[in-house]
């Protein structure tokens, strides 16, 4: 029971930082139709400063994390502006244009921090506890608890401000909303900075428990973009729940199966969404008719 329960906080650690990339692709997606592929990009790039603040320029883990987001948040906008021409053209070339994007941020990484990547100490209780006979690291409790307070905050900033209902009209009928004079063009560029933020956050916390390198662009940006689709693609609450979900899956395949867990992770996924292909909550997105 001790090793079940550890391995299910582990799972729920990092379905949390899952979640949190999933949430960023389902802001654009369902905001735009889009599905950002630079988004694994924004989450390594996110990790590369964060941890670059916290270790090279010796600020607080949470003041590094702010400047990773604000910085992130402003690629997105970059990215958004550079695609806008693109939004009633060709989705299609949008698409191939964030894989461009994603392909670019890491080269510039590469370029500027190199390729070997480093260990981040973590930052806040670094030593694990014992409470009823299971070891647990308190980090993993503070990423949970990160992870519950961005989430929420995407609920009210989606329910109670006038952006975000701005943003909920965008997603539910693109033509409606411009006709009553809500500023799609703002909408857009405002979940992609809101998406790029989560990738941050996501990079900034899995930087201590993940060593960070340029190959954190796929191992977290492609399970977060996995765990979007199992929760339903776009669909915020399902982006939390696939997130978790994945997590689980992915700490007890580790567990279970050892070299194999990444097999069986995608192999479980596959029968998933072979059965419900929308996802759990299924699938949210722009209407454009």
């Amino acid at each position: 029971m001790q090793v079940f329960l550890q391995t299910v906080i582990g799972g729920l650690s990092f379905g949390a930082i899952y979640a949190l990339v999933a949430m960023g692709f389902s802001i654009v997606y369902r905001t735009m139709g889009l599905v950002n592929f630079a988004h694994g990009g924004v989450v390594m790039v996110g990790a590369y400063i964060a941890s670059t603040f916290f270790l090279t320029v010796s600020l607080p883990f949470w003041l590094a994390m702010v400047v990773a987001l604000v910085v992130t948040a402003a690629i997105g906008l970059v990215i958004e502006g550079v695609l806008r021409p693109l939004e009633t053209k060709d989705v299609d070339l949008m698409l191939i244009g964030t894989i461009g994007f994603g392909i670019v941020l890491e080269a510039l990484v590469i370029l500027i921090w190199g390729a070997t990547g480093r260990a981040v100490p973590t930052p806040v209780f670094p030593h694990p506890v014992t409470v009823g006979g299971i070891v647990v690291r308190p980090y993993d409790l503070v990423i949970i608890a990160v992870t519950a307070v961005a989430a929420a905050a995407m609920w009210y900033f989606l329910r109670a401000t006038k952006a975000g209902a701005a943003m909920q009209a965008v997603a539910m009928d693109h033509e409606a909303a411009t006709a009553v004079g809500i500023r799609v063009g703002r909408s857009n560029a405002m979940a992609f900075a809101i998406g790029a933020a989560l990738a941050a956050l996501a990079g900034g916390m899995a930087g201590p428990v993940l060593y960070v390198s340029p190959a954190l662009s796929g191992v977290i940006g492609i399970k977060g973009f996995a765990a979007a689709i199992l929760g339903g693609f776009g669909n915020i609450p399902g982006a939390i729940l696939g997130g978790v979900l994945f997590g689980l899956i992915d700490a007890f395949a580790a567990g279970w199966f050892q070299g194999y867990a990444n097999v069986v992770v995608y192999l479980v996924f596959a029968v998933i969404v072979v059965v419900r292909p929308q996802g759990i909550f299924g699938e949210q997105t722009v209407s454009r008719a």
